[in-house]
């Protein structure tokens, strides 16, 4: 990583030791040495930052007149007197740990002319005209933004469309609607609503039997027995602990480096569907994840729970290959402090980590006092491979049937293991005669060279056997052993290497020593400034910094103060989430962002009525997202209205519901559906490890550490939910190519809203791609063998596709579509043709828009 020369210049704490001395006591031969050599290069590559007239002064540093120059920034100064070595500058200029200037190192002559310069004693006849102030941050005026001011109920609006609204959110909603004189649209008809809902909370379109029985159910609760069914769904949990995995870096993957794999990172993922199965109180979901591991507990499996939780901060792009081990640790702390404040805060906090926030009211202090925290809890630990480091992991708790259950895998391991050594010592002493009676053939051979075509008399099952013939047999039966000795090796190696089955995780854990941490000057782990206080984001905070008792870290701390109900960022940040996920937009759209330059809320009474009523509930996601399916907004069609279209064309006002495009993960689990293909999975590991061909380096035999590659997957892998797949960081498998199509979250990074792009690599990817037209032909056999009308096919293949009635324009296409392609396609035997025919009419409907989005 670049780090601009600023802050070495301003920062460092070197105090010169030079006394200033006076400009007169300069000849005019210095002088005129500084106004040619010096005077331009620092006009022409510094003023722009660090000059009278910059947006922003960079670190409080003055480069266009001598005083700022020995003053320095910040804490330090920038050149000592008459000595060129000891200057900070020159440092820079050199690209000496830091770049100055960051475009592009200047000249080596332009160097040398500096620090000639310097050791005139640096000449400068520029005095300081006027005092630029560094940009103070008024903790009291920052406060003043929405986002930082506690979260107040309000009381539903009055409307005039009193029959309208079945929730209290749908006051919020048509009052605005009412005050710019705008209505909402008709509702969307029972078949899109439910269409819409089980994708929104399952990823998954509702079945032939779900639409059967939700349209015979004419009761006032058809729609709530509906969410009820969907929100006690598995598939629920699997569908929106996706959604929380957009926002941790999660990877199967350590980093970007030679594929090395985190061989734990699964149990994080299977915590996440876990918590949403079962509605984790989000606030403890907070604490879980931030400080599980010193959490009271009652059970050896509450514990391992609570332990897992602490992979949000663990898993992510963690450059392991670096081997500047001060520089790893921060950049790795770097990213966990991003991570909450993006997660929890909805604020940026990685830019603090070179200096205060140049729009939010966030300083050094804030983000370096919740670093200390995270420094006070190593993650990650050096390995006897090369430069290598790797994520700290932790034995899980087990109960006694847990334990019991493990001991018996790892004794029918350890015996696995014994019989292929014993099979591999028994095939290589077979091997060991064999070549030596090949040996000597070969001896008998060489000493009958003249008569060649005598035969040597042996007894083989009765019949004489020559001496061609028996070293035929016998280089066979070598060539045979040796195809059975081949993979034992490479087996035995890998049973070796796994051969612990002990439960553990990628966790956090306190140190020995936790301790304040100083600032990092530009970020710079080898330049430390004042030590800051562990504690929290002082803009957000309603008292003093909670305080850390002794030998802790202070984690433990941070996460009681985000779940605190006082925060006014947190429940407002994970409402706006969720409401972000059912309707397409946020209500503050810069889901990721609450800060001056993010998006102002919509609504935002109602922003506020929704996280008051979160909180009131048990910071229940469940009852929250049941309460927004089921409310009228919720309720809308996806049909234009030309004057609302006018007056509002972003849809801001939610006269309307939003289209969207079904994410990677739902495009291909809708498929896998409604072909009928896929697969339960009850979670575990979603790297292939127990195949000996995807692991490589097992034995340490060089400076890289063990690695994997996806070569051969699990037979049923190919069937099941895409959060079950391998995630890699550097390339895909085979079986979730969708992803690099269809806009899936880079796991180098984190977002909490994916983009929606249209692009025609997409098209390309629906009609050619094995994943879509493996699937047709699945569909279009199924349909086959269960209804033998063709009519009756058709209305089928609607009904499990795009989950509604074909139309009778629809069902004559259709018709017509077949009738075609009996003249287009080759001669083949009916069944064949048959099937082909629906294949290609299944797959025009896969392909299809209505099918790949969400209305």
């Amino acid at each position: 990583m670049k780090r601009t020369a600023t802050f070495i210049l301003t920062v460092l704490g070197v105090m010169s030791s030079a006394i200033a001395e006076d400009p007169r006591q300069f000849t005019d031969e210095q002088l005129n040495f500084f106004e040619s050599k010096i005077r331009p290069v620092l006009v022409d590559h510094c003023y722009e930052c660090h000059a009278a007239g910059a947006k922003i002064v960079q670190g409080g540093l003055r480069l266009d007149h001598r005083e700022g120059l020995l003053k320095g920034g910040e804490t330090g100064t920038a050149i000592v007197a008459h000595q060129a070595d000891q200057s900070l500058l020159i440092k820079a200029l050199k690209y000496d740990g830091v770049e100055m200037p960051p475009k592009g190192k200047l000249p080596a002559a332009v160097i040398k002319d500096f620090e000639t310069w310097i050791a005139m004693g640096a000449p400068d006849p520029r005095e300081a005209t006027d005092d630029v102030p560094r940009r103070k941050i008024d903790l009291n005026e920052g406060r003043k933004h929405w986002a930082f001011q506690p979260v107040i109920d309000s009381k539903p609006p009055q409307v005039k469309d009193g029959g309208w609204p079945v929730d209290s959110l749908d006051h919020f909603v048509l009052a605005r609607l009412e005050a710019a004189d705008l209505k909402p649209v008709a509702d969307a008809d029972r078949y899109t609503w439910l269409r819409r809902v089980s994708l929104d909370l399952t990823g998954l379109p509702p079945t032939p039997n779900e639409i059967d029985a939700f349209i015979r159910d004419n009761s006032p609760r058809a729609c709530e027995a509906v969410v009820d069914r969907l929100l006690a769904s598995r598939a629920f949990a699997e569908r929106w602990a996706r959604h929380w995995l957009d926002l941790t870096g999660y990877a199967d993957m350590m980093g970007t480096s030679n594929n090395v794999f985190a061989e734990y990172a699964w149990r994080y993922r299977d915590y996440l569907i876990e918590a949403f199965h079962k509605d984790k109180p989000f606030d403890r979901f907070v604490r879980e994840q931030i400080a599980g591991d010193l959490l009271p507990t009652d059970s050896p499996t509450e514990r391992a729970e609570n332990i897992t939780a602490t992979g949000f901060l663990m898993v992510g792009d963690v450059e392991i290959v670096e081997p500047d081990k001060k520089k790893l640790e921060a950049d790795h702390i770097d990213t966990q402090v991003n991570k909450i404040g993006m997660a929890f805060l909805g604020m940026t906090l990685g830019c603090v980590r070179c200096h205060d926030h140049k729009f939010d009211p966030l300083e050094l202090s804030d983000y370096y006092g919740m670093a200390g925290m995270l420094r006070s809890s190593p993650s990650t630990h050096k390995i006897p491979f090369g430069v290598w480091s790797l994520l700290n992991s932790t034995d899980l708790p087990e109960t006694p049937v847990q334990l019991a259950a493990r001991q018996k895998l790892e004794a029918d391991h350890t015996a696995n293991l014994a019989e292929m050594k014993a099979e591999r010592e028994k095939l290589e002493a077979e091997k060991k005669s064999v070549i030596a009676e090949l040996e000597e053939i070969a001896k008998q051979e060489k000493n009958e060279a003249a008569t060649a075509a005598t035969t040597v008399e042996v007894q083989a099952a009765g019949e004489p056997e020559s001496i061609l013939v028996k070293k035929e047999r016998l280089t066979k039966q070598r060539d045979a052993l040796t195809a059975r000795i081949q993979p034992l090796g490479p087996a035995i190696q890998h049973a070796e290497f796994f051969r612990s089955k002990a439960p553990r995780a990628f966790a956090m854990h306190d140190g020995d020593q936790p301790a304040d941490m100083p600032v990092y000057i530009r970020g710079n782990p080898y330049a430390p400034g004042p030590i800051m206080a562990r504690g929290v984001i002082r803009v957000a905070s309603w008292d003093q910094a909670p305080s850390i008792p002794a030998g802790q870290s202070g984690r433990l701390q941070l996460a009681n103060w985000l779940a605190d109900a006082r925060n006014p960022l947190t429940s407002r940040v994970i409402v706006n989430r969720i409401w972000q996920k059912l309707f397409g937009e946020g209500l503050v759209r810069s889901v990721d962002y609450f800060g001056t330059r993010g998006e102002l809320p919509s609504h935002p009474e109602l922003l506020d009525h929704l996280a008051t009523r979160f909180i009131q509930e048990g910071w229940s996601q469940k009852r929250l997202i049941r309460s927004l399916v089921l409310s009228r907004t919720y309720r809308l069609s996806s049909t234009n209205d030309a004057t609302a279209l006018k007056t509002d064309p972003d849809n801001r006002l939610l006269w309307r519901s939003s289209r969207q495009r079904l994410d990677a993960e739902a495009i291909r689990d809708g498929l896998l559906a409604v072909s009928g293909e896929l697969t339960p999975s009850e979670g575990g590991p979603a790297l292939v490890l127990e195949f000996p061909d995807n692991c490589g380096d097992l034995v340490q035999q060089g400076v890289n550490p063990p690695n994997y590659t996806h070569r051969k997957p699990r037979p049923m892998q190919e069937f099941q939910r895409s959060i079950f797949l391998p995630v890699m960081r550097t390339n895909t498998t085979n079986l979730d190519r969708i992803r690099n199509h269809f806009d899936f979250v880079n796991p180098a990074q984190i977002a909490g809203q994916r983009s929606q792009t249209v692009v025609p690599t997409q098209s390309l990817f629906v009609m050619n791609n094995d994943l879509f037209r493996k699937r047709a032909k699945v569909l279009a056999d199924r349909l086959i063998a269960e209804a033998p009308q063709a009519d009756l096919r058709i209305e089928q293949l609607w009904l499990r596709v795009f989950n509604r009635p074909i139309t009778a324009v629809e069902q004559t296409n259709a018709i017509a579509f077949l009738k075609e392609l009996d003249s287009v396609l080759p001669e083949m035997d009916a069944a064949a043709k048959e099937s082909v025919k629906w294949q290609e009419l299944c797959h025009s409907l896969l392909a299809s828009n209505e099918f790949i989005f969400r209305i």
